[in-house]
């Protein structure tokens, strides 16, 4: 693995009296798609909230960037954020914006760029994630579920980070429409030279784009590598996962 860009250090995360992670450790490399696996309520997305400083873990260090964000001071966060793209889950776009609106919201706040500038990288970022040009123009409640996501990733790719997180980027999409974006995650990254850390449950987006992931289950991370690594664990959970019929047909199929 390449050296580390984000790091998670024995971190416990709770809600009240309800334990959602219990000592959690993971690495994430430079320009690699890292995958956090796990059933609904095994701390997937509370993590990745985590690491773009939406949330807070009770104990343990992550570490973005070189930065360690319980020590970090709010300038540096403030820096640290423009570093980073997020795409939630369901896009999040702005209901009353027009797609371009929604894409040059943090252009318009954290630069100094001219309008006209700024609607040439609105279009440059249109056109980047496979979006038609006169998309720029409509409104989130005009556009498909797929265009939706492109929509958010153009968005979230505004300001060229350096990470992406994407939450759950297949949900809510058909199978050709959930192949068709991950591909172009993975014609991004390659692109871009993006570090993405994608929360899924989806064993397609796990085959087809993903690096290394951790499977995330009892609280804790029960097995983190390759593909070919982690399904030679004989954790119960990721016994369950791959061993299902989607798993089996994946595996027959040589993939």
């Amino acid at each position: 693995m390449s050296d580390p860009v984000i790091t998670v250090a024995n971190v416990v995360t709770r809600y009240g009296r309800n334990l959602v992670h219990d000592d959690i450790s993971l690495t994430v490399g430079q320009a690699e798609i890292y995958g956090l696996l796990g059933g609904s309520g095994a701390g997937k997305s509370t993590l990745m909230r985590e690491m773009v400083m939406l949330l807070s873990p009770q104990e343990g260090t992550i570490t973005v960037l070189g930065h360690e964000l319980s020590t970090i001071s709010r300038a540096e966060a403030s820096l640290l954020r423009r570093q980073w793209g997020v795409l939630f889950q369901g896009g999040a776009l702005y209901s009353s914006l027009t797609v371009a609106e929604n894409i040059g919201i943090a252009l318009k706040e954290y630069t100094d760029l001219s309008d006209s500038l700024i609607q040439d990288i609105v279009r440059l970022k249109i056109n980047m994630v496979g979006l038609p040009d006169h998309a720029a123009d409509l409104y989130p409640a005009e556009l498909s579920g797929g265009m939706i996501k492109r929509a958010s990733l153009a968005r979230a790719l505004a300001m060229d980070p350096k990470l992406l997180f994407l939450d759950e980027p297949s949900s809510g999409l058909d199978p050709v429409g959930a192949e068709a974006f991950d591909k172009l995650i993975l014609k991004l990254r390659d692109l871009l030279g993006l570090t993405v850390v994608m929360v899924t449950h989806d064993l397609d987006s796990i085959w087809t784009v993903v690096d290394r992931f951790a499977v995330l289950g009892d609280k804790k991370v029960i097995a983190e590598g390759a593909l070919a690594e982690v399904r030679r664990n004989p954790h119960p959970i990721v016994r369950a996962f791959f061993g299902g019929a989607r798993g089996m047909i994946r595996s027959q199929n040589g993939k």
